[in-house]
């Protein structure tokens, strides 16, 4: 079966390219239909990656967070017309204790391999999860890095001491948006507040208990355990921050990525036995109980939608570039490609 390919070959250009999928190798056939753009796309689209990392991928299919429909299934579990969302992590091997997001083995969708800017996809079945009836393909889009957020929370839930009145978020932005909804549903009995520097941004957090801009924060402010969501250069600042107002031997979960060294007052960490981890990506459990809570709680998605910020039909490589484009001037939220290949 011949597919259509939309690949980055240099920053700011795509190009078709044809290859033969194999319907007798046991995967599983779907056709994208709503795709979101995520900054790591963009730092290959504008080519603000190491060279030499660009040198290594490119040429590559982009985007890791998508839905689509199945169109070809040898597998009982999906049937043709099933609306699904994709998995990018592509373990190649099992451990006991790794999860498959953290083993190095790991193949990850546009990320060293082809992403979903595809016509048709051939993907593995336990690389699907089947999304519930009606659900908003525009949310259900970016469900990847909402299951980044279930990860981490997750991961949390396991580590962290049972002392959980007060749960700071540090970030303004997407990240901490769908973190908060999710830490809500969680953990309905503790408080979340918010901490960022956009009084805007903020104001959309209406379902958090407290919100506070990081600049003005109440004196004798203190957290049982904190979230950073921040990332890049405001990384430092915040975890100074949460490492400052967090009570003694709380957990601190880091989820913002940042692409330099970020220096950490190791002193107050150790007088105050703080607990700190990171998490990355996620896997199929993951996305599993990220749709299971779409159905539960079917105000995740009403929340989320407002996340949804431009939706632009892509039906060639100029829809593309503009999408892209787009994704650049707005303040907040997701730019989901309307896949119309």
């Amino acid at each position: 079966m011949l597919n259509t390919v939309y690949r980055l070959t240099q920053p700011r250009k795509f190009e078709i390219a044809f290859d033969d999928i194999d319907i007798f190798s046991g995967d599983i056939i779907v056709k994208p239909t709503h795709l979101s753009i995520c900054n790591a796309d963009q730092r290959y689209f504008q080519g603000t990656r190491d060279p030499k990392v660009l040198a290594q991928k490119l040429p590559m299919a982009l985007i890791h967070e998508a839905v689509g429909k199945v169109i070809y299934s040898p597998d009982p579990e999906f049937k043709p017309g099933d609306m699904v969302v994709m998995i990018p992590n592509t373990p190649t091997e099992e451990d006991e204790i790794i999860a498959e997001n953290y083993l190095r083995s790991s193949k990850f969708r546009a990320s060293g391999f082809d992403g979903f800017m595809q016509e048709y996809v051939s993907i593995r079945a336990d690389r699907l999860v089947k999304l519930p009836d009606g659900i908003n393909p525009e949310v259900a889009a970016f469900t990847e890095i909402v299951s980044v957020s279930v990860h981490a929370i997750s991961r949390f839930n396991r580590i962290a001491h049972s002392r959980r009145d007060v749960i700071g978020v540090w970030g303004d932005g997407n990240l901490s948006y769908m973190t908060c909804i999710f830490l809500k549903k969680f953990f309905p009995d503790s408080k979340i507040y918010v901490f960022g520097v956009i009084p805007k941004k903020l104001s959309d957090f209406t379902f958090v208990d407290e919100t506070f801009l990081t600049n003005d924060i109440p004196e004798g402010m203190k957290i049982d355990h904190a979230f950073e969501c921040v990332g890049g250069n405001g990384c430092q600042p915040a975890i100074s921050q949460i490492i400052d107002y967090i009570n003694p031997e709380g957990t601190i979960s880091i989820l913002g990525v940042s692409e330099y060294p970020v220096p950490i007052n190791t002193r107050m960490m150790l007088e105050k036995g703080l607990r700190m981890f990171g998490s990355s990506r996620s896997g199929r459990e993951d996305f599993v109980k990220t749709v299971d809570m779409y159905k539960e709680y079917p105000d995740i998605v009403e929340y989320l939608s407002h996340m949804v910020s431009v939706v632009k039909p892509v039906r060639n490589i100029k829809d593309m570039i503009e999408a892209f484009d787009l994704d650049t001037k707005k303040a907040f939220g997701k730019t989901i490609m309307k896949w119309e290949k």
